[in-house]
């Protein structure tokens, strides 16, 4: 384990949260902006020594988003002593049997942007027809403590898949994914409506009532 670093100024409860994506780190302190006295802290600062000293990305070796979430979050959990939350989460389009799932991230190589993977998929969905554009961002949510207790949870957004990008927020396939019910993009909703509805926010909204209690015995 590495030493920990506790941030200049933490005054609440510190869990970690195991990810170095600035897009879910931006929402995942927004999902848990609800829980007073909880300080989320992303590694960059919690791990500082590590990064300094050339640690490297962790490995996503599993074959399922729950996998890969507790990969993550018992890693961190492990190098840092602290409570760590991780999530893994993707799209899957039925017509490609939920492909890209765990792959979303890399579909367009393993140092491919976002613009790149969502345009991969673009083209090789143009000749199908709106009726079969069918897809869902799904996710896993992991709570892991540094005493070894995990949890997770999981959570959906069903939607279609759009011709074209539309929106500026969020990241990754947002601009081309329109949930069920919705005539905006995930990318044009504010991160507030985005939240509201996302396999994420579900996902983490279950999971809350676990990171409450990691709060309640650090008091």
């Amino acid at each position: 384990m590495i030493e920990q670093t506790t941030p200049a100024g933490a005054t609440g409860a510190l869990v970690v949260l195991a990810t170095r994506n600035q897009g879910k780190v931006r929402e995942l302190r927004a999902l848990l902006a609800s829980l007073p006295g909880l300080e989320a802290v992303d590694l960059e600062t919690a791990v500082i020594d590590a990064v300094a000293a050339g640690c490297s990305e962790i490995p996503e070796t599993g074959v399922t988003f729950e996998e890969n979430s507790l990969i993550k979050a018992r890693e961190v959990a492990r190098q840092t002593g602290l409570p760590a939350v991780a999530d893994d989460s993707g799209l899957a389009v039925e017509v490609l049997g939920g492909a890209p799932g765990i792959f979303s991230a890399r579909w367009a190589g393993t140092q491919a942007s976002d613009e790149a993977n969502l345009q991969l998929l673009l083209e090789q969905l143009a000749d199908i027809s709106d009726e079969h554009r069918a897809a869902a961002f799904v996710c896993a949510a992991s709570l892991v403590l540094p005493s070894g207790d995990e949890y997770v949870e999981h959570g959906r957004l069903q939607g279609t898949l759009l011709r074209a990008p539309r929106g500026d927020g969020g990241f990754g396939y947002d601009p081309i994914l329109q949930p069920l019910g919705e005539s905006r993009s995930c990318a044009e909703l504010s991160m507030q409506e985005k939240n509201a509805i996302s396999h994420r926010g579900k996902a983490f909204a279950a999971l809350a009532p676990r990171i409450a209690a990691v709060l309640q015995a650090a008091r």
